[in-house]
C-alpha cells in the first residue's frame, strides 16, 4: 500500500501512516468484536483516565513496573493482526500484546512513551479521527523543532519504530466523537 505523501521528509525516522489500510468491512468486523469485550477504566498513577481499554497477550503493570500475562487475544482480533503483520514482514506472533481503548468524546492521551519493554507500536484507528501529535522526547531537541501534528483517519494504520517509538513522545488531542483503537506491540528484544 502506499502513502499519500514522503513521510521522510515530514515525520521522525521510523513512523509510517498509512490511510485507508482497512476496508469498510474489516473496520465493521472489528467494531463488532470490540462490542463483545469487557472494557474496563484506564487507570495510571492512581488516576482514572476518560477512557476505557481491555488488553491481551502480555500487558504491562504500570504499578509494578513488569509485564504481566494477560488473557489470549481473541479470534475475532486474528485477520486484522495477520494483515498488519503481513504488511509489516513479520509474524503474526510478533505481537505480544493487543490492546483495545475506547476513547470517548474529549478524552485525550497526554504525552508519553509506550511502556519500555514495548519495541514496534502499530495502531487502527476505528469509527473516528483523531489528532495525533509526535515531539522529540529530549526538551533540548524540542527547542529547536516544532509539534508535528497529523490527522489520523479511521481505518487507518500507524506504526512507530526505531527513532520514532525511543526518541520521540506522541499524543492524542481530544477527540470530538467517539474513537476506538486496536493497538499491537511487540517486544523489545534483550
Amino acid at each position: 500500500m502506499q502513502t499519500l505523501f514522503p513521510l521522510d521528509a515530514i515525520y521522525p525516522e521510523g513512523f509510517s501512516y498509512e490511510p485507508g489500510f482497512l476496508s469498510s468491512t474489516e473496520e465493521e468486523e472489528l467494531l463488532a468484536a470490540v462490542q463483545e469485550l469487557s472494557l474496563s477504566a484506564f487507570v495510571f498513577q492512581g488516576y482514572e483516565a476518560k477512557r476505557r481499554v481491555a488488553s491481551f497477550g502480555l500487558d504491562y503493570s504500570f504499578d509494578k513496573g513488569a509485564l504481566l500475562k494477560g488473557s489470549e487475544i481473541p479470534p475475532a482480533f486474528r485477520p486484522a493482526v495477520e494483515k498488519v503483520a503481513a504488511h509489516l514482514g513479520i509474524a503474526a506472533g510478533a505481537f505480544e500484546e493487543l490492546l483495545v481503548t475506547e476513547y470517548p468524546p474529549g478524552s485525550v492521551i497526554n504525552w508519553h512513551r509506550d511502556a519500555p519493554p514495548f519495541d514496534l507500536i502499530a495502531g487502527l484507528s476505528l469509527l473516528s479521527d483523531c489528532r495525533f501529535r509526535l515531539r522529540p522526547q529530549a526538551p533540548e531537541k524540542q527547542v529547536r523543532r516544532a509539534t508535528i501534528s497529523l490527522t489520523v483517519q479511521r481505518r487507518s494504520l500507524y506504526v512507530m519504530k526505531g527513532p520514532a517509538r525511543s526518541e520521540w513522545q506522541h499524543s492524542i488531542s481530544p477527540v470530538a466523537h467517539t474513537r476506538y483503537s486496536v493497538t499491537l506491540r511487540t517486544l523489545r528484544k534483550s
